[in-house]
């Protein structure tokens, strides 16, 4: 027998076992850099283990996550249900297929279309990432685009849908965009929360669908306004055009709903992608489609995917969902983040807080001679407090930490930040 057929091998035995003789963080990255195509950088560091909101470097170092793996982990590190179950389901059955189907997979279907309050004749289609969410969902409007003639497809100025090809055309960013040339045509920019430009494109009724992101969380965690996308609904619904939410990163409780359409009145989308939070970690995303006619965009064939719904994914889904909706986390969500937003508000050099539940943005009055004091103050975070933030901006921030982070937690980690502050000043001074 093999040290391989060894089922007491853990994921880390295995991985010690091929770098055996590595020290250390820097050997390990001087190992990543050689074997490891460089589309991510150098990374900020060497993470071995998790625990709710903290983690451990290769060192032994200690972090507290307020990122989340970028909204990703909902229920933070190693928890201990979500853990359970992945490792259950695989032990009964790991993947089967699109030929066939499992209960988990019904369940969480059917679960999904439950909490979004989708019509009868909704369906669900599970992909394995935001991105793949939104080329399904675009594929949709393709075929829409493609039935009605219409050729126009929206998007906004600040938008983030994803860097495969599709979602990649619906994403604004030019340094994004450029160096891969054509991309799928009949794109178009609008300004972002400019409801003017808005009723301006939808003049000409030759608009086939429009994506847009509740809040844009890569531009900083920008809040379109209720009036903006209540506009939208009523434009697409007389033009006969199809509007796509993007809940990738503000789905799933984020920012304490379900969904954040959900705290707009009058707003329900013909198709939303979701994906992160949904599987507390596991690869996991969705194209939820609302009614008949959304439901029937596309049928047998027309798309498809080899390891999206397989039976651990929806299950790690199921049970994420099920410990958000039985531990009251929702409500949770909503006053810590305000409690979180009131402790930002007090730091120095802080200049806005946009807050909606966790998912929180965080703009810093501008440093003279420091280029990008938001990038300099995440490293400071890190290597010095032992906290993790991210910057999405020079001067903005972004905080999306586990929904079940504590009160104690928060408030370590703004003792942590506030030091983090009071080091990059002195250093800058």
């Amino acid at each position: 027998m093999s040290e391989y057929d060894d089922a007491s091998l853990t994921s880390v035995a295995l991985a010690e076992q091929h770098l055996a003789g590595t020290a250390d963080s820097a050997e390990l990255l001087d190992r990543y850099q050689k074997s490891l195509t460089g589309v991510f950088g150098t990374p900020q560091a060497v993470l071995v283990r998790g625990a709710g909101a903290r983690v451990w470097d290769a060192e032994g170092g200690e972090y507290l996550d307020l990122l989340g793996g970028i909204a990703v982990n909902a229920l933070g590190h190693a928890h201990p249900l979500i853990s359970s179950v992945i490792s259950s389901q695989q032990a009964t059955l790991g993947h089967i297929s699109n030929l066939f189907t499992s209960p988990t997979q019904v369940a969480l279907a059917e679960k999904l279309l439950g909490l979004a309050q989708a019509p009868p004749g909704s369906s669900v289609f599970f992909a394995n990432s935001g991105s793949e969410a939104n080329e399904a969902a675009l594929k949709a409007v393709l075929r829409h685009r493609h039935s009605t003639g219409k050729p126009r497809i929206l998007a906004l100025e600040g938008s983030f849908h994803g860097r495969t090809t599709g979602a990649l055309s619906l994403t604004h960013k030019p340094a994004y965009r450029e160096p891969f040339g054509e991309l799928i045509g009949g794109v178009e920019f609008l300004p972002f929360n400019d409801r003017d430009a808005l009723d301006r494109a939808f003049a000409h009724g030759d608009v086939a669908g429009i994506f847009l992101e509740p809040i844009q969380g890569e531009a900083g965690v920008l809040p379109l306004d209720d009036a903006y996308l209540q506009r939208a609904r009523e434009l697409t619904r007389t033009s006969g055009a199809l509007m796509v939410l993007d809940e990738v990163q503000t789905g799933v409780g984020r920012t304490g709903h379900w969904f954040r359409f959900q705290a707009v009145g009058g707003v329900v989308p013909d198709l939303m992608t979701l994906a992160k939070g949904l599987g507390s970690g596991f690869p996991i995303g969705a194209l939820v489609s609302f009614g008949e006619q959304a439901g029937a965009l596309m049928s047998a064939g027309q798309h498809g995917t080899t390891f999206g719904g397989n039976p651990p994914a929806t299950a790690a889904a199921l049970a994420t969902l099920h410990a958000i909706e039985s531990s009251g986390i929702l409500s949770h969500v909503n006053t810590l983040g305000e409690h979180l937003a009131a402790a930002l508000r007090e730091l120095p050099r802080v200049c806005q807080v946009r807050q909606f539940g966790l998912h929180i943005g965080v703009d810093l009055v501008p440093v003279p001679g420091v280029e990008a004091p938001a990038k300099d103050l995440v490293t400071t975070a890190r290597e010095r407090h032992g906290l993790i933030i991210n910057a999405t901006g020079e001067t903005t921030l972004r905080l999306a930490p586990p929904l079940n982070l504590t009160f104690t937690e928060a408030d370590e980690a703004m003792h942590r930040l506030r030091a983090a502050f009071t080091d990059a000043e002195t250093r800058n001074q």
